[in-house]
C-alpha cells in the first residue's frame, strides 16, 4: 500500500504534537467550497420550503436584512434591557423550532430527534 505504521508526514501524528488540540478533519469550507454564510442560506432556503410545502405560515416576520447595525449610546431609551434580549431569542427561536416540527408533521417526514446523546446521562 505504501504506507508504514508510524511513519505519517501528517503534523497531527508527529509525537512532538501528540496531545495538542486542534482539528484534526479538513473542515467542510475546504471541500465544499461554501463559506458559513453559503451553508446558512442553504438551511434557509431547506426550512422555508418545507414550510411551504407543508403550508405552515410563520408567526413571525422573516427579516432578510439588509441591515444597518450600528452601536447604541449610554441612556438610549428604545434599547431593551439585556434580560429582555435574552427571553425574546428564548421565545423566537422555540417557536421555530415548533413551526418547524408542525411542518415535518404536516409535510410526513418524522421530525429528527435532536436531544443531546448525554441527555440520559444527566443528574
Amino acid at each position: 500500500m505504501g504506507t508504514t505504521p508510524g511513519v505519517c508526514k501528517g503534523k497531527a501524528h508527529k509525537p512532538e504534537h501528540l496531545g495538542i488540540g486542534g482539528r484534526r478533519v479538513l473542515v467542510s469550507r475546504k471541500w465544499s467550497n461554501k463559506s458559513l454564510s453559503d451553508h446558512r442560506a442553504e438551511r434557509s432556503e431547506f426550512v422555508r420550503q418545507l414550510l411551504d410545502k407543508a403550508g405552515v405560515k410563520p408567526s413571525y416576520a422573516v427579516d432578510d436584512g439588509p441591515f444597518l447595525w450600528e452601536r447604541t449610546k449610554a441612556g438610549d431609551s428604545d434599547v431593551p434591557t439585556r434580560p429582555a434580549l435574552l427571553l425574546q431569542t428564548i421565545s423566537q427561536r422555540q417557536q421555530w423550532k415548533a413551526d418547524y416540527l408542525a411542518a415535518q408533521l404536516k409535510a410526513g417526514e418524522p421530525p429528527h430527534d435532536n436531544s443531546s446523546a448525554t441527555d440520559d446521562q444527566a443528574a
